[in-house]
């Protein structure tokens, strides 16, 4: 049995030189990006975190991983759902969604653990077929979208369903921070919703029987949060049996 730590994959997003202090010439200069905090989670787990370019091929990559992180960003584009962008739709970034769907596209092939975060959370829920509320009002309910708390603030409860991954992580209920104003509509094939937050939105599904899981919060931001251990641990196993039998 390898005795290695497991590589977990991690996505980013795309962006440009402009938006650092780049020397001159190299303001149009391409960039991957990538929040540190996500790979400073799983490394404090006890896993490798692998930084996966945008243009990478997402089925060869996979290959090579333990585990998968998809992170935080952009919209999802809702052509993959079969709706026109609602006007309150931000940057949509169709070389990420490529990418990001080819990803777990591999990974649930692979049977490898997936952990979607934010974005991430909603994008695994339309690759199993599920749509996404495209908008949610500013200031009703938990008023998801705010930014005007620190980043590591919990903002609101959300409930947790018994028999759940999220359940044995965090018990009932837990406070999280929150920061989008896109969420979970009608949940994918194979997919259950596992908690929500007091006004109903959607906060964290799984997909029955296997290692597969997103939240709408940011747990990387969180300090040592259970999820990223849990990730490590399907990683590990999956590891130790063999990656593809």
């Amino acid at each position: 049995m390898s005795t290695r730590r497991p590589l977990i994959g991690l996505t980013g997003r795309r962006g440009i030189g402009g938006m650092l202090d780049v020397p001159r010439g190299f303001s149009d200069a391409p960039l991957d990006i990538y929040m540190s905090e996500y790979g400073t989670s799983v490394a404090g787990a006890g896993g490798l975190p692998i930084l996966i370019p945008l243009g990478s091929p997402g089925a060869e990559i996979v290959e090579h991983l333990d585990g998968l992180l998809i992170s935080g960003g952009q919209d999802v584009d809702p052509r993959r759902y079969g709706q026109s962008p609602d006007p309150h739709v931000e940057v949509i970034d169709p070389e990420r969604d490529d990418l990001e769907f080819s990803l777990v596209a591999a990974a649930l092939a692979a049977g490898i653990p997936i952990l979607g975060i934010c974005r991430g959370h909603q994008l695994l829920n339309v690759a199993l077929g599920g749509t996404l509320i495209q908008h949610l009002s500013g200031g009703e309910g938990e008023a998801h979208a705010t930014s005007a708390y620190p980043r590591n603030h919990r903002t609101h409860r959300v409930d947790i369903l018994e028999d759940s991954i999220s359940h044995g992580l965090y018990g009932d209920s837990q406070m999280v921070n929150s920061f989008h104003h896109q969420a979970v509509d009608v949940p994918g094939e194979g997919l259950v919703v596992t908690a929500r937050a007091p006004d109903g939105v959607v906060e964290a599904i799984e997909l029955i029987g296997s290692p597969v899981m997103g939240v709408q919060w940011h747990p990387e931001t969180l300090g040592a949060d259970p999820i990223f251990g849990w990730l490590v641990a399907e990683a590990t196993r999956r590891l130790g049996r063999g990656r593809f039998e």
